[in-house]
């Protein structure tokens, strides 16, 4: 019988940033790679290296020591060293389905520069893996993948059929005994080796097929120089084995690599039938869920469309974009996005993704302002950054305090005289260097800027209006003036400001094109679903909500006891939560107020007060909780003309450690299926998980952005994870769970610990906490109602003077029930990428445009003139000709 093939990849599996901080880890990386890449070129035996599949590590090392360029590409393009495909290996289910594409196109490019990428499709360590990710591999032109954690006890080979809903399938290396370390410390001595394998391969028993894949390294493993000598001795030593140093790429395209007899699998792999899935890592430290969801929405949603399509093609801001998604792609790895780190790392997370959004915001920004001045007609225009027409509430201020009927006032003051004070000339160049832009802020531009000089003391004068000047004879003015200011000795001046009339209201609009605009008067204001409330109850035609001023719940559309917050312990740690040994659950408040804070009838708001009494904090030794703190939750329930959606926020002060808070909502009917969004994907889940001897089976399921049960959709932004209870007939929704240790062990959910055993302050999320979602008792689209929740319509003040008529639409789209993950311009166009998240086929429309469906590389597949089929489950991008 022929030797079996023991495939030998020595890699590293590197963190960037975990139990210790980024730099910390970096000093430790420079350290390995100083010491082993010149070893390597000399050491022809040690003929392959990963470098964990991520084009980050390479890039950290280099900034570091840039000399070492050379050395890399000539490892990189004899074959040596494998890189990429990635930029950081990413937690799968915690960020959107555009990060992976984007994460997956900067490593390629980035490993283009030395030669190019290895051709494998590598997840050794991520916390499951989504339904969609053989597409998305497919259509980078992957084949293979090779995964560990998440994998069913129905898989029963060491490699299996994996297919995305839509059909695409690749195949899926399984490392089903001891993951992407099951090669690690390979020993110093031949005998040992053969040893060591052949105990392995026992390990495996009937699961293995073909080859043995032995992976030689694990986290932050500095590479074993005698590797090659210990390889050659145990070849010459039997003939059971063919020992060879090789990379995945060679073993998984060779004939060692089984293909015959192997199971098939379709969807997503969260089982924790053979390796801990960490499921709990969807709820620890729900401040950097929620950071990670508005950058990704500022940038996906708002900042790279509104771009695209209002901006001059030469003023598209490649550089800061491409900065913004770095930070985001950067916060991918599973380490970070987890947020299973110590502190620092967390914080550096979240200050990431606060500056990614912050750079969407302000390209937004700079995006309609360029819009607003391209219009024909002064005043208010309506901004639709969604790709379907969209009705809904937006926010307007106008020059005068004139009541109009069917709106809602929220402030407003009335004519008034120029108001007049003396100040120092410091103060007058703070004035001026507050307007930029014509904005004096939030509410008035400067409409007209002058100096009047003849008078005993000069006086600027500052005339405002809710709509900017035409001309930038203002701007103009304001430099002259700051210039001559500086020039002055003067001491002292006066400033003369002119406020008009004002009030600031809010108005339904209906009907703003998909990626459109509409001017808004007050003689068009939409009369529809107008929001009344009567005691505790509030209702607009379409949706009706009541609070219960005993329980604190509330009722929407007859489904009562809804927003129930039930208060629990947590024995765990970042990665799993764990009931305690004797738990004390709180699920009723002490007293309750309910309060209209505003009574519409536009917006319609109610209050809800709870007092409770949650324990303070778990004692380890007797596995109680103990201690009191006194906590007001204050929850806001939100209804809008014409809306079927019911927006809620829930603020308190957490003082409370070591528990889980949960809102619990009463399904319209009883459901066996959850539908959840993931990448690119609804996933349909059970009520019950597969678990193992690792993990304890915990039916808890992480949602992008939505799910829906029973009659029931929940859109939320970064409370990630849910629950189906009492045998479905309610959803749970996780709002926040502190837990202060990285990881502990053993616990009853987990019997060994899952990282190093370190205490932990951050993940008790002490303080301040605001969380929002939205609810709808009903069938409706979800991703249309998270939509509503999170992407507004938007106002921009238009001056006139342009060509824009007052209605229509930068790019119009027909979808059938698809929808749009990116819009951004690339290549010279304008690039599309639209998925089908349903069963049944679509056609996308694009109304007047032509151009090419390509793959995700950017390479051409086929022309399309104005319409493309979209198969079901299908991700498509198009490039539209300019």
């Amino acid at each position: 019988m022929a030797p079996r093939t023991v495939a030998i990849v020595p890699h590293t599996h590197w963190d960037r940033e975990w139990y210790a901080a980024f730099q910390t880890f970096r000093l430790r990386l420079v350290e390995l790679l100083d010491g082993f890449l010149p070893g390597l070129e000399e050491d022809l035996s040690y003929a392959r290296f990963l470098l964990d599949g991520q084009m980050a590590v390479v890039d950290d090392y280099l900034e570091v020591r840039p000399e070492a360029e050379p050395l890399l590409r000539r490892l990189a393009a004899s074959g040596r060293l494998a890189m990429g495909p990635w930029y950081t290996l990413p937690d799968e289910f915690l960020v959107s389905g555009e990060t992976h594409i984007r994460n997956l196109q900067m490593g390629l490019a980035r490993a283009a520069a030395f030669g190019g990428a290895m051709d494998v499709g590598y997840l050794p360590d991520m916390f499951g893996h989504i339904a969609q990710m053989p597409q998305l591999l497919s259509q980078f032109g992957f084949g293979h993948a090779v995964v560990w954690r998440g994998v069913p006890a129905a898989v029963d080979r060491t490699a299996f059929w994996w297919s995305s809903p839509d059909g695409t399938t690749v195949r899926a290396q399984y490392l089903a005994r001891g993951g992407y370390g099951n090669g690690a410390a390979i020993p110093d001595d031949a005998k040992a080796l053969v040893r060591r394998v052949a105990a392995h391969e026992a390990e495996l028993g009937s699961l293995l097929v073909g080859g043995i894949l032995f992976l030689n390294g694990t986290d932050h493993q500095v590479p074993q120089p005698w590797l090659g000598r210990v390889v050659a001795e145990a070849n010459a030593i039997q003939d059971d084995y063919r020992f060879v140093v090789t990379s995945l790429s060679e073993y998984l395209n060779g004939p060692d690599a089984a293909t015959e007899g192997l199971a098939s699998w379709t969807g997503e792999l969260r089982s924790g039938a053979r390796a801990n899935l960490l499921m709990g890592v969807a709820s620890n430290r729900v401040d950097t869920k929620q950071h990670a969801a508005r950058a990704e929405r500022a940038l996906e949603q708002l900042a790279e469309p509104l771009c695209a399509l209002f901006l001059p093609p030469q003023q598209w801001p490649a550089s800061l974009l491409e900065i913004a998604w770095r930070e985001v792609v950067r916060n991918a790895a599973h380490d970070s996005i987890c947020a299973c780190s110590n502190d620092e790392v967390v914080a550096a997370v979240n200050h990431r993704y606060a500056e990614a959004r912050q750079i969407a915001e302000g390209l937004s920004a700079v995006a309609r302002r360029e819009l607003a001045s391209s219009f024909a007609a002064q005043g208010p225009v309506v901004v639709n950054p969604s790709a379907h027409s969209r009705s809904g509430v937006v926010e307007v201020v106008l020059p005068h305090d004139v009541a109009i009927e069917g709106t809602q006032v929220l402030d407003a003051a009335g004519a008034a005289p120029a108001t007049t004070r003396r100040v120092r000339s410091s103060d007058v160049a703070a004035l001026l260097g507050q307007i930029r832009g014509q904005r004096f802020d939030d509410t008035f531009f400067v409409t007209a800027l002058a100096l009047e000089e003849d008078l005993p003391e000069p006086e600027v004068v500052v005339h405002l209006g809710t709509v900017p000047p035409a001309d930038s004879r203002v701007e103009e003015t304001r430099r002259d003036l700051y210039a001559r200011l500086g020039a002055s000795e003067r001491e002292w001046y006066r400033v003369r400001i002119h406020r008009p009339p004002v009030q600031r209201l809010l108005a339904r609009v209906e009907e703003v094109p998909g990626y459109g605009w509409r001017a808004w008067s007050g003689h068009q204001v939409a009369a529809t679903g107008a929001v009344s409330i009567e005691g505790t109850t509030m209702a607009n035609g379409c949706t009706t909500v009541t609070a219960d001023p005993h329980s604190g719940t509330f009722t929407v559309d007859g489904v009562a006891g809804l927003g129930r917050l039930v208060d629990g312990g947590d024995a765990g740690d970042t990665y799993n939560y764990c009931p305690p040994g004797h738990d004390l659950v709180v699920d009723e408040p002490e007293s309750v107020t309910v309060e209209v804070v505003e009574a519409g009838p536009v917006r319609g708001i109610l209050g809800i007060t709870c007092t409770y009494r949650w324990p303070r904090r778990l004692d380890d030794e007797s596995g109680r909780r103990i201690g009191t703190r006194v906590t007001e939750v204050h929850t806001r329930l939100e209804l809008h003309a014409g809306q079927d959606l019911v927006r809620v926020t829930t603020r308190f002060d957490n003082q409370s450690r070591d528990h889980r808070l949960r809102a619990l909502f009463p399904l319209p009917r009883g459901a066996t299926v959850s539908h959840a969004e993931c990448a690119f994907a609804v996933v349909e889940r059970g009520l019950q998980a597969e678990g193992g001897p690792s993990e304890a089976p915990l039916p808890t399921f992480p949602s992008r952005r939505f799910v829906s049960a029973g009659g029931l959709t929940v859109v939320h932004e970064g409370l990630l994870e849910y629950e189906l209870l009492d045998e479905g007939t309610a959803l749970a929704l996780t709002l926040l769970r502190s837990s202060g240790w990285l990881s502990r062990g053993p616990i009853p959910t987990r019997p060994e610990p899952a990282g190093p055993e370190l205490p932990l302050e951050g993940p008790q999320l002490q303080g301040p906490v605001e969380l929002r979602y939205g609810l709808h008792v009903g069938d409706a689209n979800p991703y249309r109602l998270v939509d509503e929740a999170f992407v507004p319509l938007q106002v921009v003040t238009a001056s006139g003077g342009g060509w824009r008529p007052p209605a229509g639409s930068a790019l119009e789209l027909e979808l059938d029930g698809a929808q749009v993950s990116a819009l951004r311009r690339t290549g010279g166009g304008i690039e599309l990428r639209v998925f089908n998240p349903t069963p049944e086929p679509a056609t996308v429309r694009v109304a007047g445009r032509r151009g090419w469906l390509v793959d995700l590389r950017g390479r051409p597949l086929e022309p399309f003139e104005e319409a493309f089929p979209l198969g079901p489950w299908r991700i498509a991008t198009a490039h539209l000709a300019p």
